[in-house]
């Protein structure tokens, strides 16, 4: 393998597929053409990625307010909420970004018989049509020719608006599947609420169950457009612009934060209407994407075959596995949290939440490695894929422990946003040390996915989950039963840390699309 160097001759760097984690580890912080690449992707989509769990912050700020009840109910619904809006928005949002990206590189860089293929398509012509009405017939009269010429015309003025447009097959096949698993999800909470806050822990003679069931089915009207919008900024992340993402989400959010205290206090609707804010700015943001997306992908197919269903259907299982393990390691620690009463639990929301609005940051640059590494992979450039993988995991072990740092001081403070109660309090104090000391550890997990992700690797992605969830969740059991609200906290750190592991053992093995690492 070699490295292209200042003067434009290249060097040769052949090592150790492990040695990626450290390649050119002295321009980590360099802003030259990858590092300026990566600044421009994952700074919009850290941002955008952080700004709902910041919206679901202010919820639970408010709702605080009103009482540690209710606080611990709307604690277990938005939990419940996330983790089942994760099994659908994960594998649609991972896969349509490397699709997105794939096809997008492959439209703009590939051979000139593909482009001139899909600019025939955008156009509705094919090229013997257009030799058709470019030469007519000898027999034809004067004023046949002239309604052909004025036709050939048309159609090239047609041409030219639709050639504005990218044809990206991903983007029309994932709101379509974005929009029926929206409604599919609204319509499963809605009807079965009670059960699956009973399996939460909240249980039928529960002071909680009111709020909770009351706050979950309202939000769940706003499933389509979560599914949706996140469908649309997986397509927006392929194409490489989290700037439009992230003006959505900011202005749907401000709008959630300006809504809560009116529905709130003002209307005094309590968790009611915090729900409902919530929703009306789920749908704000679907909207502004939309009109957004259609300015710039034309998103009505010319077929069903054109929408490759089957190829979004056979990864997105795959991702859809992974993230079902995913989902129930950390929606049991949240049951096991509720159980152990309203108190527990509400600590532990305020804690879940913190530890992972400041985690996601760190998604922001396994976006951009996905996106970038996506496109590298098409092309088969292996040097920049090396490069890029090698930039985002330092600059994810870097923001790690920035990230450590300041929770591991600044939560001590801020605890009292949330809530005045003093056994709250306490227990919040117990699990600062490990929502701050985990930081480093869930960075790099974050940024292993988007790097295995960007190289298409969702099988290996799926079966390293499953096993590191079947660990997991025996350790949830044994310690949380030994150790109590420290022990699931501890459970969780094993957790993170397995993820990582898995992640990094497939680069570091140099096995699957990571074998060129060996050559």
């Amino acid at each position: 393998m070699t490295d292209k160097l200042e003067d434009g001759t290249f060097s040769d760097n052949r090592s150790t597929p492990v040695s990626i984690c450290f390649k050119d580890l002295r321009s980590v912080f360099k802003l030259d053409e990858l590092g300026m690449e990566i600044a421009r992707i994952a700074f919009p989509a850290a941002l955008a990625l952080t700004a709902d769990p910041i919206a679901s912050l202010v919820d639970t700020a408010f709702i605080g307010q009103i009482g540690p009840i209710e606080l611990a109910a709307v604690g277990v619904s938005i939990a419940l909420f996330n983790q089942v809006s994760r099994i659908a928005i994960f594998p649609l949002v991972s896969v349509t970004t490397s699709f997105v990206a794939e096809e997008d590189t492959i439209t703009d860089a590939g051979p000139h018989d593909t482009i001139k293929e899909i600019e025939t398509l955008e156009n509705g012509l094919t090229l013997d049509s257009e030799k058709n009405m470019l030469i007519p017939l000898n027999d034809l009269g004067d004023q046949k020719m002239y309604n052909n010429l004025e036709q050939t015309s048309k159609s090239f003025d047609i041409a030219k608006d639709e050639q504005r447009k990218k044809n990206i097959p991903s983007a029309s096949s994932a709101l379509i599947i974005g929009g029926v698993l929206g409604i599919i999800q609204a319509v499963f909470l809605i009807l079965a609420a009670k059960p699956l806050l009973s399996f939460m822990g909240v249980k039928s003679d529960s002071e909680m169950l009111y709020p909770a069931q009351e706050y979950l089915k309202l939000r769940s009207l706003g499933a389509p457009a979560v599914l949706l919008s996140l469908a649309m900024q997986g397509v927006f992340r392929g194409l490489k612009d989290t700037k439009t993402p992230l003006f959505a989400t900011v202005f749907g959010d401000v709008a959630n934060i300006v809504l809560d205290p009116i529905f709130i206090f003002v209307f005094k609707m309590e968790v009611r209407g915090a729900a409902i804010a919530h929703v009306i700015s789920q749908y704000l943001i679907s909207g502004i994407l939309f009109w957004r997306l259609k300015e710039q992908v034309d998103l009505i197919p010319p077929t069903l075959k054109y929408l490759q269903f089957g190829r979004f259907l056979k990864n997105g299982f795959l991702l859809l596995t992974r993230v079902i393990a995913v989902t129930f390691c950390v929606t049991l620690a949240a049951s096991m949290a509720a159980r152990m009463g309203s108190t527990e639990m509400a600590a532990f929301q305020v804690c879940l939440q913190v530890w992972l609005a400041t985690s996601l940051l760190a998604d922001g640059l396994a976006v951009a490695g996905q996106a970038i590494l996506a496109s590298a992979f098409a092309r088969n450039d292996y040097d920049w894929a090396t490069l890029t993988a090698s930039r985002v995991l330092q600059l994810g072990l870097a923001l790690g422990l920035v990230l450590a740092l300041f929770l591991g001081f600044g939560l001590h403070f801020g605890a009292r946003i949330f809530t005045k109660d003093a056994e709250v309090l306490r227990l919040i104090g117990v699990g600062i040390p490990f929502v701050a000391a985990t930081q480093p550890i869930n960075a790099l997990a974050f940024v292993f996915d988007g790097v295995n992700f960007g190289a298409s690797d969702f099988a290996y992605s799926a079966f390293s989950m499953v096993i590191v969830a079947i660990i997991s969740i025996i350790a949830l059991f044994i310690l949380s039963s030994s150790n109590g609200y420290v022990g699931i906290w501890i459970a969780l750190t094993i957790y993170m840390s397995l993820r990582a592991l898995a992640g990094f053992w497939r680069i570091g093995t140099g096995t699957g699309p990571w074998k060129f690492l060996r050559s």
